[in-house]
């Protein structure tokens, strides 16, 4: 096996995105424009009214992840709902689909940050059917290696013999979360054909493959051959300030060509010019457009949440405790002894 180097390191600057949002933007940008398969990685935060109000995407998928507050999300096809810290979401735009997502206010007046990657979709499948898959923050199988000083949440692929088998994304996405104390290690296999990235969300003494630092909202590429990462946390005092976290990346390489401009994500010129004329026209996947009305896009109210949003956190308390309940009752029945296998006299 051989040890997977570092190709380059891009630092995300903050700018300003949507209505009045903050992203630092380290994939969609002049010096790396894209990464097959990933199209845009921000690091977003955004309050109030300031969000990302009705948009169109065709011929992606995105993912999103939520690291405080929250955020709510519609579409024209009747999809809504809300993700809470730590949750997911999955979003094959595929033939054409129009949303809005916008934060939830914070009773202690924080912003809602996360992060959203778009990724490319298959040629053959750029015209699919639009779907969701929500990834709630208790579905998420954890591992935790090197005395406690490691911590990972495993929401795609496999680490340290912990995998996560939910079909998310139509492109084979890797996608682990990672939170190391002072002094802690790891090793992380990668897999062949995939490309890998890993960004860094908080912590200035992160050191990979023992010579390569890399600081807070910086992302580090990987050259395409190797097996395997390493890492280490290199502070000495072991404190919540000295904590490093990162999300490690990685994306099954499509190898075509990417024609994008703005949400719009196509196989040729021609066809990016049709999706301009489909979404002005709504039609060929943008039909909805001519009657949806959006809810969410001039602010979220808690009417909103507790009703047509679904997001009331008891109700959100008691699915999340019947998860874990049956969790429990699974590790239970896999422990237990088998029963004695009876056998009759024969006469």
């Amino acid at each position: 096996m051989s040890l997977r180097t570092v190709a380059k390191i891009v630092t995300a600057n903050e700018q300003a995105e949507g209505v009045g949002a903050r992203v630092r933007r380290s994939i969609g940008i002049m010096s790396q424009r894209n990464f097959d398969p990933f199209l845009m990685f921000d690091h977003f935060s955004s309050s109030g009214k300031n969000g990302f109000p009705e948009h169109p995407h065709r011929g992606q998928e995105t993912i999103t992840l939520v690291l405080n507050g929250a955020i709510a999300h519609e579409d024209f096809t009747g999809s809504k709902g809300i993700l809470y810290a730590g949750d997911l979401q999955f979003m094959t735009a595929g033939k054409g689909v129009v949303h809005s997502e916008m934060p939830v206010p914070n009773p202690d007046g924080s912003p809602t940050v996360g992060l959203q990657l778009w990724v490319d979709l298959p040629n053959n499948m750029k015209g699919i059917k639009p779907r969701y898959r929500d990834l709630r923050e208790w579905e998420i199988p954890e591992v935790v290696t090197d005395d406690g000083k490691v911590t990972i949440k495993v929401i795609s692929g496999k680490s340290h013999g912990v995998e996560s088998v939910k079909e998310l994304a139509y492109t084979p996405v890797n996608y682990y979360y990672y939170k190391v104390r002072a002094g802690g290690k790891f090793k992380q296999e990668l897999q062949p054909g995939f490309n890998y990235w890993l960004y860094v969300l908080k912590g200035h003494n992160f050191v990979l493959n023992g010579d390569t630092k890399v600081g807070q909202y910086q992302n580090a590429f990987f050259n395409e051959e190797g097996d395997y990462i390493t890492g280490q946390n290199a502070a000495t005092k072991d404190t919540k300030d000295t904590e490093v976290e990162f999300i490690l990346v990685g994306g099954k390489k499509l190898n075509q060509e990417v024609v994008q401009y703005g949400p719009f994500v196509a196989s040729s010129r021609e066809n990016i010019q049709k999706a301009f004329q489909d979404y002005q026209y709504g039609r060929n996947g943008f039909e909805n457009i001519k009657t949806w009305r959006t809810l969410i896009s001039g602010g979220v109210t808690k009417e909103m949440i507790e009703g047509p949003l679904n997001g009331n956190l008891e109700k959100r308390a008691a699915r999340k405790q019947a998860f874990l309940d049956k969790q429990e009752s699974k590790k239970i029945a896999a422990s237990a002894p088998a029963e004695p296998e009876l056998i009759k006299d024969e006469l």
